[in-house]
């Protein structure tokens, strides 16, 4: 085999991994999208490097190549690439992975920059969720960053690259003589003290939210070693102090999380899920909605002169307003507002052309070429009316064909436009923008509906829905307006638990998402099937409609298959009954051939099929019944009989010959006394002998 980088499409691994292309290049390993021929599913193959393979560290590679498996492999969670087997062919190692279509968080940074509130805390709950389980099986990641967060075609975050991972009782950060994790996400202990602890992990993911929602991570230098320095010597800085206008909760929660002093952080992954859990119950949509926009700047100046320009110049559809960002941190998924910049001279031509700069030329003499063009075109306007009023019929022509009969649709504050392009009125603030209509002397109506992307408070849509369409005078036209709710919540009921059809009732509730799979459902002593034993959120929550539900249903009780326990002892019985989950009811009989204490026989046939909680009635043995032997010596032979015979016993009459029977019993066998068990292992009658004379 030659390097692993160099594996050609379909070399079939050792045997099973056929290779369908590369994923991805790694320090230590090549990683490959692959087919399983074996149970024909898509795997991810993780090749080591030939160079480490055989190099001076190669047992320290294996050991940690292996690691990845054992520590992956010890931890039952979604959120947790699963690692199905590992393997060495022609020399090298290979790992192989659950594959996961998507793209990792670091791919989703570079595409989005920021994301908005909502956003970041899902990943970092889900990110939360898995690390939970791993801590709870006593692992610490040690690397978690960007590129080891996998997100998958539903959305979901899935962790990946255990390779660092240790057992918390061993967990240190030194491998082979090298620093091991990525600078800019490590903890300061782990530097520091060469210590590696849940806390380390819980502080990687406060980082990582810290960048999710700034854009950049909050130490910023190009050299690894001033970053490590940064990390153990100063505070990470709240992240408000970059996204203004962030709820201070959300902030406060990144930095429990990033605190220097690992006593300050939660003590492991779940606990600060908890936290998160019950800070996401409390934050208000608009928190949610909140996105920070790193291309808004702190306003100049040149906004103020904009702005007077703005103010003394009437806005026409042929020079529509361009939009300079100011500081102000943005309302939700919206771009921030700003103040208001007239276009250039050339943009006021028709020809496209940048904005001015910040920090351009301030001097008003800038303006005076355009506000003179703006002077002829008033005063050529004005010669053409007056003329066309002396050839008369023209006052009718203004009044209702002209701009006279009609209004136009305003330009909303802070909406974005390209030039020589149609602007469609959509995201921005509806009081805003009422306040336009109404000055502009236009008759709307209103209409409100629930958006997934308008923040509520913001128009959906608006009829006409363009900037500068024409709203007639002349027939009274209305405006319709669209306000957006906000995403629609709904309410996972309450009494789902007691539903016969959850899933039914969910999707009537008005849930889109419904995760749910008959191979998580689990059997059930106590709920009946088809209903529900787990869901996430739990009843009562009130959620997006777009958000996702997990259920995991009853499958009902689990069926088994009845024991042979015929001459087994009952104490064997009742654990075997008993561990099988069936309600077992014992009786006793007397028997003449299976020992006391032993079952006798069951109420169901041995091999039948049962479920849990089904009845079962076991029968044990008393052993033989016995009668008290009584004293028939000195009674006639005639009484002796009947009354032995009454106890359902055989009598022999052992007489000397020629001895009437009618005589006296002179001595009996077994003597007086003695238990005497009724019947033979046969089933017949117990003989008892009387001796007369």
């Amino acid at each position: 085999m030659s390097e692993a980088q160099d594996m050609p499409k379909d070399r079939l691994v050792d045997g099973r991994y056929r290779i369908v292309r590369k994923i991805a290049d790694g320090g230590m390993a090549t990683v490959y999208q692959a087919v399983d021929v074996r149970l024909g599913r898509d795997v991810a193959l993780k090749i080591m490097h030939q160079q480490l393979a055989q190099g001076p560290y190669r047992e320290q590679f294996i050991a940690r190549f292996h690691r990845e498996a054992n520590a992956a492999a010890s931890i039952a969670s979604p959120n947790i690439v699963q690692v199905y087997d590992t393997g060495e062919n022609d020399g090298l190692d290979y790992l192989v992975m659950e594959y996961v279509k998507g793209v990792n968080l670091r791919a989703e940074m570079q595409r989005k920059r920021t994301f908005s509130v909502r956003e970041t805390l899902r990943v970092v709950a889900e990110t939360l969720g898995g690390l939970a389980a791993a801590h709870a099986a006593r692992v610490v990641h040690r690397d978690i960053k960007p590129e080891n967060i996998l997100i998958n075609s539903r959305g979901r975050v899935q962790i990946t690259d255990f390779g660092l991972a240790k057992a918390i009782s061993q967990a240190t950060l030194s491998s082979t003589g090298m620093l091991l994790g990525t600078a800019a996400y490590l903890a300061p202990e782990m530097i520091s003290d060469n210590e590696a602890l849940p806390q380390g992990d819980c502080y990687s993911v406060g980082i990582m939210a810290w960048e999710m929602l700034a854009g950049r991570v909050p130490f910023q230098t190009d050299n690894p070693v001033t970053m490590v320095f940064k990390h153990v010597n100063e505070n990470v800085p709240s992240v408000a102090t970059v996204c203004a206008g962030i709820d201070p909760r959300v902030a406060r929660f990144v930095s429990s999380l990033t605190n220097r002093d690992v006593a300050d952080r939660p003590a492991d992954a779940s606990v600060a899920l908890d936290r998160l859990q019950e800070l996401m119950r409390t934050l208000p949509p608009d928190a949610l909605r909140y996105r920070y926009d790193p291309e808004a700047q702190p306003t100049t100046a040149m906004s103020t002169l904009a702005a007077n320009a703005a103010a003394a110049q009437p806005q026409s559809a042929a020079q529509p307003m361009a939009r300079m960002h100011s500081g102000t941190a943005p309302r939700g998924n919206d771009d921030p507002t700003g103040t208001i910049a007239m276009p250039s001279p050339a943009s006021a031509s028709g020809s496209p052309t940048a904005e001015p700069p910040f920090g351009g030329d301030d001097n008003p003499t800038a303006m005076q070429p355009r506000r003179k063009r703006h002077v002829g075109l008033i005063v050529g306007i004005i010669v053409a009316i007056v003329a066309v009023l002396a050839a008369g019929g023209t006052w009718a022509w203004w009044y209702y064909a002209g701009p006279g009969s009609y209004n136009t649709m305003p330009m909303p504050e802070g909406l974005k436009c390209e030039q020589n392009a149609p602007c469609k009125i959509t995201g921005v603030d509806w009081k805003s923008y009422e306040s336009a209509l109404k000055v502009s002397d236009i008759h709307y109506e209103v209409s409100r509906a629930h958006s997934d992307d308008v923040p509520e408070g913001d128009v959906i849509s608006t009829d006409p829905a363009y900037v500068d369409a024409h709203v007639s005078k002349r027939h009274e036209q209305t405006v319709k307006v669209v306000v957006s709710l906000g995403i629609q919540q709904v309410t996972i009921p309450k009494d789902i638990e007691s539903s016969d059809d959850p899933l039914t009732a969910l999707k009537q509730a008005g849930i889109e998402h419904i995760e749910h799979s008959d191979d998580t459902d689990e059997w059930s002593l106590d709920v009946p099937q088809g209903m529900v034993i787990s869901i996430t959120p739990g009843p009562g929550t009130t959620i997006a409609h777009n958000e996702t539900v997990d259920v995991v249903l009853s499958k009902g009780p689990m069926p088994v298959q009845m024991p042979d326990l015929i001459g087994q002892t009952k104490d064997y019985a009742q654990k075997t009954l008993e561990d099988d989950k069936l309600e077992v009811t014992f009786n006793e009989e007397y028997s003449d051939s299976v020992a006391a204490g032993h079952v006798l026989y069951t109420s169901q046939d041995a091999g039948s099929t049962l479920h849990w909680g089904d009845a079962v009635t076991v029968t044990v043995s008393k052993g033989p019944e016995t009668v008290k032997m009584p004293n028939v010596v000195g009674k006639s032979t005639q009484d002796a009989q009947k009354e032995l015979e009454a106890l359902g016993l055989n009598v022999k009459i052992d007489k000397p010959l020629g001895v009437d029977v009618l005589h006296r019993v002179q001595g009996q066998d077994p003597e007086a006394g003695s238990d005497v068990p009724k019947r033979t292992k046969d089933g017949d009658p117990t003989t008892v002998t009387i001796r007369v004379v």
